[in-house]
């Protein structure tokens, strides 16, 4: 089962148009910094629908654009230096992607090119942006309401589980979004009954240890909270998850895709094909201080049941039923 969500606003259903002369500027060719807080192996997909998107407004690399890229690959404090590195570029434009680091860094770079951020939790409780129907500034683009999803992940991780009273949570503390989905974990724990697990990863080796330590306090499933490292580290955390037994609910689509059990977020491509239409926007003329930030208003709950019989876990028919998407 597949229903495709997609981000809203008033300008989602724009016709994508050719480019005027005037907009092309007699054959210019516009510079685009793409900065992204994931590796460049897990970041490409996202990369490849930001093109697709740019395609639809007759934005083509080589013809009229050109993408310099740079990948972080999960080490955050590369962000300064590689958002450095594309300013010296002189781009036009800078793509900052992969969560809340990513923005801070371009920030710090550059008071004046534009920047569109793409999937960031909260743009104006991390002071990126004073409101999102104006941003004003040199920044605009999409969030991803991370903070605000953190109470129904885990609502659904109990509906999946209904007899489980403790869940560790790992989440990155470097994520300026991250204390925010926490205190959202323990509001939604209270509702529903549960003890949680504080466990902080920074690297691969402390989320081995995050598992250890999950199972010693004898948790029976695992949260992953919205950061960079949930995605950068997604395949790692699912086959950790599968090794140790535990359940295990992810952010979005791509990470049940690497073996996670649950998810539930926004077409997660679709952000990055959505992104286009700023690019294109500022690239014709208009401030990204009046372009209003989009939220998503449709979300999609993904299941994973190969893990799901990996795991011995029956998912109930209500619960399938509901699902946008089943992984056989």
């Amino acid at each position: 089962m597949n229903r495709r969500t997609f981000l809203c606003g008033l300008t989602l259903g724009t016709v994508a148009t050719p480019l005027t002369t005037d907009a092309q500027q007699a054959g210019r060719v516009y510079r685009i910094g793409y900065l992204s807080s994931l590796s460049s192996a897990v970041g490409r997909r996202f990369l490849t629908a930001f093109r697709q998107g740019l395609r639809d407004f007759g934005w083509v690399e080589g013809r009229n654009i050109v993408i310099e890229s740079r990948w972080a690959e999960g080490n955050l404090e590369r962000l300064t230096g590689l958002a450095k590195e594309l300013v010296g570029l002189n781009p036009d434009l800078f793509m900052s992607t992969g969560g809340s680091p990513t923005v801070r860094a371009a920030m710090a770079a550059t008071k004046t090119v534009p920047i569109v951020m793409v999937e960031v939790g909260d743009p104006v409780a991390t002071g990126f942006v004073t409101n999102l129907a104006r941003p004003e500034g040199n920044v605009t683009g999409l969030t991803n309401m991370a903070r605000d999803l953190t109470q129904k992940r885990l609502a659904l991780l109990k509906e999946a589980l209904p007899s489980a009273t403790r869940i560790a949570v790992i989440m990155d503390p470097g994520d300026p979004i991250v204390p925010a989905q926490w205190r959202e974990a323990q509001l939604a724990a209270d509702r529903l009954g549960l003890q949680l697990q504080r466990l902080e990863v920074r690297n691969a080796d402390d989320l081995r240890k995050a598992f250890r330590a999950a199972v010693d306090g004898k948790a029976e499933a695992v949260l992953r909270l919205a950061d960079p490292l949930a995605l950068v580290l997604g395949a790692e955390t699912a086959e950790l998850a599968l090794k140790h037994r535990l359940p295990l609910m992810v952010r979005a689509r791509p990470e049940v895709e690497m073996g996670g059990l649950m998810s539930y977020y926004a077409d997660a491509l679709d952000y990055y094909r959505r992104a286009a239409y700023y690019v294109d926007r500022i690239l014709r003329g208009t401030k990204p201080g009046d372009l209003p930030i989009e939220q998503p208003t449709k979300f999609e709950l993904v299941i994973n049941l190969k893990t799901a019989r990996a795991l011995g876990l029956t998912i109930t028919q209500s619960l399938l039923l509901r699902a946008d998407q089943v992984i056989e």
